[in-house]
């Protein structure tokens, strides 16, 4: 697979925007009227049986190859309206790493097909280590081919790939539409005087300032340590 393929979960959902175009149907009682894309004639349909009459035989296939983000969701493959269900494929690269984020409207199964995975996820608050009652619990996985682990909805989550190989992996929702935040990103969006406190005012605001130009803007990234371990140059994913 491309090296422009790596997405997860994430980076397919936060670019779902640029899925590939539908077939759109102007409305036959005014020509002025907006286009409805298919996804939309399927959500209005009166029953599942009428959306069967909006779908060719080869609508039902989702070319994973063909696909720009690696994201199967209701706008990219529209046959999925209803099923209340949608799914991911990425290949990390070596060293690559997911960044930390949040699916708003999903929990996420995430299996590992060949390669490894190490992922970290912070439950919500209130889940904290027995052994002081108070640190907030990380739950640790490392995945091998057909491990697979579990996301809550709402969960801050990451993976990284620790070897210098690709590892496949799979993702699914029980979500048409899951969506995603990226959490570094969203907290530094933030105006100083919200962001400062969020941290203590360990830094100042000139600080902030300066960490917030410093951040992956992308959701999949590379780690440097661990390019110069494979002797990998480094280059943006």
């Amino acid at each position: 697979m491309r090296s422009a393929y790596l997405t997860t979960a994430i980076l397919a959902l936060t670019n779902s925007c640029r899925a590939a175009p539908q077939r759109r149907v102007r409305s036959a009682e005014n020509n002025a009227a907006p286009e409805l894309s298919l996804t939309a004639q399927l959500q209005l349909a009166d029953t599942a049986i009428d959306r069967y009459a909006l779908l060719k035989d080869s609508d039902f296939v989702f070319d994973y190859t063909r696909s720009v983000t690696g994201m199967a969701n209701r706008k990219s493959y529209p046959d999925l309206v209803g099923t209340g269900g949608s799914m991911a494929v990425a290949t990390f690269p070596p060293c690559g790493i997911a960044a930390l984020h949040v699916h708003p409207r999903s929990s996420e199964l995430f299996v590992v097909l060949t390669g490894r995975i190490y992922t970290e996820m912070t439950p919500e608050s209130g889940v904290v280590v027995t052994a002081n009652g108070t640190q907030q619990r990380v739950v640790r996985t490392e995945l091998h081919p057909k491990q697979m682990t579990v996301f809550p909805q709402g969960s801050y989550h990451t993976q990284i790939n620790p070897d210098c190989t690709p590892a496949l992996t799979v993702a699914s929702f029980n979500s048409e539409d899951p969506g995603a935040g990226l959490t570094a990103p969203g907290l530094f969006a933030l105006s100083d005087d919200f962001a400062v406190p969020m941290f203590g005012q360990a830094w100042d605001g000139e600080d902030i300032d300066r960490i917030r130009h410093l951040l992956p803007q992308q959701a999949i990234f590379q780690v440097e340590s661990c390019l110069k371990k494979c002797k990998i140059e480094k280059r943006a994913v």
